[in-house]
């Protein structure tokens, strides 16, 4: 190993990685399949998952520097390394679980640098886990020592992530002395970007308890305490409270319904002034006959046999721009909300506005 300026223990040890760099291959793709396979069985959302198995240069460095340490290529248990980065503070806690049901865990030799109090030590605070493949569950007989070597699996959020490699590049943390202005700079900026990451963790915490708690409103029929808003909107769409208008249109051909997304309604209710699920369940209620008739006449005399989910919603606003006094005006700024920007859509205004002249609703 004159290349590398080895002594004889430490090129013994770099001949062991030589000889079980395939094994260290195989595992790498072994371990980050399972751990992917096992966040989508959880449902688990994380920003990135990296892995790495550690080249010859960088492993015959280490050996230089500390060769003595080891007593064999099984003591270095960074060869095979894995980083799960996660947007959430409290998604470090589950990916953890998740990694100790699936290996075994050196709790030993295993770190939790999130439990360091330094003032500039948020880009350091990843939970490394020191891991090997149970024999019981992962075995290989082409790959005899697979269940032999220690693997280290890292879990950090996106920001401290961010951190860690802008820290890198400063020369921060790189016992390369800096100037104590820059360093304090930067210790200010580690608490802010540690306040910041709680703060998105809150953020999701309580929103998810705001969901829970329209969720549990619909359910039980208070919507008039349930402000109109994105999440209470699919809650209520939830509860398919078009369907009996859209059944009752699409009866008329005999037609099939077509499930389409609502979701680009909500600013046109709120738009006509619906503040809470309550308006808008008044609206639906009355102005559906209205839509119904203005259906009747768009494809009663049609042969249409798909009709759409959104047919009902889309005549339900009809309606009330006509009886609310919109008139063509009313009727092209809905269509250019539903269909974008055309110059087609005044003409379109004008036919269902003399259309609707004559309905019965209108008188």
């Amino acid at each position: 190993m004159a290349q590398y300026g080895l002594d004889a223990h430490s090129a013994g040890i770099l001949e062991e990685y030589r000889a079980l760099l395939p094994t260290y291959r195989y595992a790498a793709e072994l371990i980050v399949g399972h751990v992917r396979e096992a966040l989508s069985e959880a449902g688990l959302i994380i920003a990135a998952l990296e892995h790495r198995v550690k080249e010859e240069k960088s492993l015959a460095g280490k050996l230089r520097l500390k060769g003595n340490k080891y007593h064999s290529i099984l003591d270095v248990t960074d060869l095979v390394g894995l980083r799960a980065i996660t947007f959430y503070i409290d998604d470090v806690d589950k990916v953890a679980a998740l990694v100790d049901r699936l290996f075994d865990v050196d709790w030993e030799n295993s770190v939790d640098k999130r439990k360091a109090h330094q003032i500039d030590s948020f880009g350091y605070m990843s939970l490394h886990y020191i891991c090997r493949l149970p024999a019981d569950t992962f075995s290989n007989k082409d790959y005899p020592r697979l269940n032999e070597f220690r693997f280290e699996i890292q879990i950090r959020t996106v920001l401290q992530h961010a951190w860690a490699n802008m820290n890198h590049d400063t020369g921060y943390k790189s016992g390369v002395e800096i100037p104590q202005e820059y360093l304090r700079s930067l210790s200010r900026l580690a608490g802010i970007l540690e306040l910041v990451d709680g703060e998105f963790s809150r953020i999701r915490s309580e929103l998810n308890d705001y969901r829970r708690n329209v969720q549990s409103l619909v359910a039980s029929g208070n919507l008039e305490e349930v402000p109109l808003d994105g999440e209470s909107f699919r809650s209520l769409l939830a509860m398919h409270p078009f369907d009996a208008l859209n059944r009752r249109i699409a009866a008329v051909n005999q037609a099939e319904i077509q499930d389409v997304s609502l979701q680009h309604f909500l600013p046109i209710f709120k738009a006509f002034g619906a503040k809470t699920l309550a308006d808008l369940s008044r609206m639906i209620r009355d102005y559906s006959e209205a839509a119904f008739q203005i259906a009747c006449y768009q494809i009663g005399l049609t042969d249409l046999d798909i009709v759409a989910s959104s047919i009902g919603p889309q005549d339900i606003c009809i309606a009330y721009i006509l009886k609310s006094g919109g008139g063509i005006p009313g009727l092209t700024r809905l269509l250019e909300a539903l269909n974008g920007p055309s110059e087609s859509n005044a003409a379109m205004a004008e036919v269902l506005f003399r259309q609707a002249s004559s309905m019965a609703f209108m008188h």
